[in-house]
């Protein structure tokens, strides 16, 4: 059964309420379809993620957007028993779902986490809380990356990293046709069966309004970090940015 809302902190949340609702409705297939559709990679970018932030034992760690709750485990597991995690995601239903995974999974170390109703534009921490920030498949989404880019910093302790996983928006033209092609060809038409076709398409369109590489690491530069570098992972169809 599902955790009650009630159990989250709540926060006031200013997002684009359509995008809002959109993650509502996919939550229940969200992690089926991950699994299918990227045949099972998703887990091993996501460890990579995890890796590139930094975070170590008895840290606090923080995941933004964190949905259903993937990259919060796997810091979890970083942070240990003498450590804290915070999944913060805008979408209830994905927050339901991630808090009964804990439950249903218990491993012991998942006893440091918490989840948070809340606002990536908006993070209810104070300034240089955390030591590491993780966020997958989050930014392409916010409504204002810059401000999102701008809280991350501002609750980041100094030095710390944030390590920012999602779709990369290629510059090399085979690359960039071949993501279409697959979510034309194989993402769109599995979402169907699930009758989510519709969620589904705005991923193109949401990719292609994206950020490159250079233009992410240069959003986060202009946020105040001094370092920032975009990998491309996965044969250049994900990107991973990681900013310190």
């Amino acid at each position: 059964p599902l955790v009650p809302t009630s159990r989250f902190k709540r926060h006031s949340v200013r997002c684009a309420s359509d995008r809002q609702q959109l993650f509502n409705r996919i939550a229940p297939v969200y992690d089926n379809l991950n699994d299918l559709l990227s045949l099972g990679q998703h887990r091993i970018w996501k460890r990579m993620a995890v890796s590139w932030s930094g975070a170590k034992t008895g840290d606090s760690l923080l995941d933004l957007c964190c949905g259903s709750g993937d990259l919060t485990f796997l810091m979890s597991e970083k942070a240990g028993a003498d450590g804290k995690v915070i999944g913060l995601d805008f979408s209830k239903e994905q927050l339901s779902i991630a808090s009964s995974r804990q439950y249903l999974l218990s491993k012991a170390c998942y006893n440091n986490i918490e989840w948070v109703e809340g606002d990536a534009l908006d993070l209810p921490f104070s300034n240089g809380y955390f030591d590491a920030i993780t966020m997958g498949y989050g930014l392409r989404n916010v409504v204002d990356k810059r401000r999102a880019m701008q809280e991350m910093f501002r609750v980041l302790k100094p030095g710390s990293r944030v390590s920012i996983l999602d779709f990369n928006k290629s510059m090399q033209p085979f690359t960039a046709l071949f993501q279409e092609w697959m979510i034309d060809n194989v993402v769109v038409p599995t979402a169907t069966v699930y009758g989510l076709a519709k969620e589904y398409q705005y991923l193109k369109t949401s990719i292609d309004e994206f950020l490159t590489g250079k233009e992410l690491e240069k959003l986060a530069l202009d946020a105040g970090f001094s370092y920032a570098r975009h990998y491309e992972i996965g044969g250049g169809l994900m990107g991973n940015l990681v900013a310190a």
